[in-house]
């Protein structure tokens, strides 16, 4: 098992379908996009043909329209991907300590359970010891919180840690600076089922660092994959252990990093996501 929160300064935290968001009611968290250097001319010529092609591509497929007549094998022979539409299931509106609670029994339920305690576990408010203990009574089983709750403080209080990513011996940003820390589940898989406990690996990335003006641990982008062990208790489901890997990364993009100051704005202006299937 690996703390989601001893990561390095570069940042990163702690079937198959894809997860349909929801706007909380409040705006929240916090975690930013870092800056790249310059790639060479040739490299961004060679993006921006394949990226033409793409488009010519994408035109001449939707301009077949629906001919479904066709050729041998038709359309029985087309890989079937995993669908994004809503499931019917309407999203969890309780909650507890502030976090999307009450999550349906089966595999969709899981699913936005883990999706969700990845976002409160990748939080700001975690290197908060009042807030930390909150998330951590709300999101794992009761056993495993005893068991985790001294260990989680050791590693959110280290003073070198906090030093490391440029915090106080409190958790506070400098003055002038906004301490980003935000998880945004891409996709999630559920890998074994019961309707007692079940395994699920949640992709996503995540945003760790420092935004403001002199700030030596700029907002930067990561990629990682945490896989979730959880137990139905309480009529609900919770955490009782994960592991964290890196990855997959996608290929960054010629995008010309955000100032500080208006990755600041963002953070501040743009709300969350809760979680549902």
């Amino acid at each position: 098992m690996t703390l989601g929160d001893e990561r390095e300064t570069s940042g990163g935290y702690a079937g198959t379908g894809q997860t349909r968001t929801r706007l909380p009611e409040t705006s929240g968290d916090v975690y930013g996009g870092a800056r790249r250097g310059g790639r060479s001319s040739s490299r961004s010529l060679v993006t921006v043909v394949g990226v033409v092609v793409l488009l010519i591509a994408a035109i001449a497929f939707a301009n077949r329209g629906g001919d479904n007549s066709g050729s041998a094998g038709g359309g029985e022979n087309q890989p079937k991907s995993a669908a994004t539409a809503a499931s019917g299931s309407r999203p969890v509106e309780a909650k507890a300590g502030g976090i999307p609670a009450g999550f349906a029994q089966d595999e969709q339920g899981v699913q936005s359970a883990a999706a969700n305690y990845s976002v409160a576990l990748g939080s700001a408010d975690m290197f908060n010891t009042a807030l930390r203990h909150e998330i951590v009574n709300t999101v794992y089983a009761p056993d495993a919180a005893a068991s985790r709750q001294a260990a989680l403080d050791s590693a959110y209080s280290s003073e070198a840690f906090l030093a490391n990513i440029g915090l106080d011996k409190d958790g506070a940003a400098p003055a002038g600076q906004s301490f980003i820390s935000r998880v945004i589940p891409v996709g999630t898989k559920t890998t074994s089922f019961s309707r007692s406990a079940a395994t699920v690996e949640v992709w996503y990335t995540s945003l760790f660092g420092l935004s403001g003006e002199g700030s030596t641990n700029p907002v930067s982008e990561s990629w990682y994959t945490t896989t979730y062990q959880l137990q139905w208790v309480n009529n609900d489901w919770k955490v009782t252990d994960f592991q964290q890997k890196d990855g997959p990364v996608p290929v960054g993009r010629d995008q010309r990093a955000s100032t500080a100051d208006d990755m600041t704005k963002a953070v501040e202006e743009y709300g969350g996501f809760t979680y549902a299937r």
